[in-house]
């Protein structure tokens, strides 16, 4: 049997004169991410992906393509003949290994090509039919099916699948501009990135190390974090700025109460010159509202102040359950939680304060040296 891969798009269909743009950039991701060994086009909002010999790996192609954002849902079909009986003898063929383990199923035909003599209707009728004739364990259930059999009529041929996976959604990655990540080895940031990536925003990231004090594996750690962050995200610019010169000099001549929100200032001024020089358009953090001291909006609100660029904070309103749920689906947690401390609790006080101004931040910073 000859298969190919349906992958479906959900809001670019809305994008009226403007879904061009998304379109191709889609086929262009999905092109790098699996090769030239498949044929791509793509018809009514649904993208068509080929072996073009037989030395193509599909199964390959089919996780790849799985984590592309820009997918709503995804399957591995049967290609048919645009006639009913080939549409029933590769139903019987590839669901021979499926079915006799089901006890319950539904069709689901759509005939987009309404050239075809059958109704929608009459080919889930006639084709449930035939299965329920070749496995009697079954039964037909209308409401809540154990198992989905489609059928999808097309242009130039018909396509048979089975339960439809969903893809990764959002947006292409590249259509909705560039922007800054500033990753830590903690569990928020990646999660911060990939939220922000799903919206089509392409990602350059921005660690922070402050050696001796944190390791080789500490940046090892955040490297790992950027690899998994681009089976989603695309090829990342990651980058690595030492400021332990920065660090010492706030322990040793600020208020040490302030020291983590001077700290920030101080890595959202070198962010600022990263982001203008790489072209981005905002700054990603993985901040969510009270979580540390921080993170409240009075310490936002003096971090924000010396920010040039937008800062993005997509894990605001998130509580700690959600963001670990994210980073567990996107596989990140595991490296997130390896023992390796980042440049941020390194000199963590321990009273910091909670509620920060600018006007002694910027007192504050007066004290240091020229940085």
């Amino acid at each position: 049997m000859k298969y190919v891969i349906l992958a479906k798009y959900g809001e670019m269909a809305l994008k009226g004169l403007n879904r061009f743009r998304f379109e191709n950039q889609l086929v262009k991701t999905i092109r790098e991410r699996i090769g030239t060994g498949f044929g791509i086009r793509h018809m009514q909002s649904t993208i068509y992906i080929e072996p073009r010999n037989e030395n193509a790996d599909i199964d390959f192609a089919f996780e790849k393509v799985k984590t592309i954002f820009g997918i709503a849902s995804i399957c591995k079909a049967v290609v048919c003949e645009k006639n009913f009986d080939d549409v029933c003898a590769k139903s019987l063929e590839y669901f021979a290994d499926i079915l006799p383990y089901k006890t319950t199923f539904k069709v689901f035909a759509k005939r987009a090509d309404k050239r075809f003599p059958m109704t929608s209707p009459e080919i889930g009728r006639e084709l449930g039919h035939v299965l329920l004739e070749k496995f009697p364990n079954l039964s037909v259930n209308c409401d809540s099916p154990q198992y989905e059999v489609h059928v999808d009529i097309r242009d130039t041929n018909a396509y048979i699948y089975g339960e439809k996976l969903n893809g990764a959604g959002g947006l292409p990655v590249g259509t909705g501009g560039k922007a800054l990540l500033l990753l830590s080895g903690g569990i928020d940031s990646p999660v911060a990135g990939f939220l922000t990536a799903k919206r089509g925003v392409e990602i350059s990231a921005l660690y922070f190390e402050t050696p001796p004090y944190t390791s080789e594996r500490a940046k090892l750690k955040v490297e790992q974090l950027v690899e998994k962050l681009e089976n989603y995200c695309g090829k990342i610019e990651f980058f690595a700025e030492n400021i332990t010169r920065v660090s010492e000099d706030l322990k040793n001549k600020c208020p040490s109460e302030l020291f983590t929100v001077l700290l920030r200032r101080q890595m959202m001024k070198i962010a600022n010159e990263y982001a203008e020089k790489l072209g981005c358009m905002a700054i990603i953090t993985g901040e969510s509202l009270g979580q540390v001291a921080s993170q409240t909006l009075e310490a936002i609100n003096c971090t924000n102040a010396v920010a040039k660029f937008p800062v993005l904070r997509p894990l605001i309103g998130f509580d700690k359950r959600e963001i670990i749920a994210i980073s567990e689906k996107i596989g990140t947690f595991e490296i997130s939680s390896q023992p390796y401390e980042d440049c941020c609790t390194v000199f963590t006080p321990k009273h910091p304060s909670l509620r920060p101004n600018i006007a002694e931040c910027e007192k504050a910073e007066l004290l240091l040296a020229e940085l």
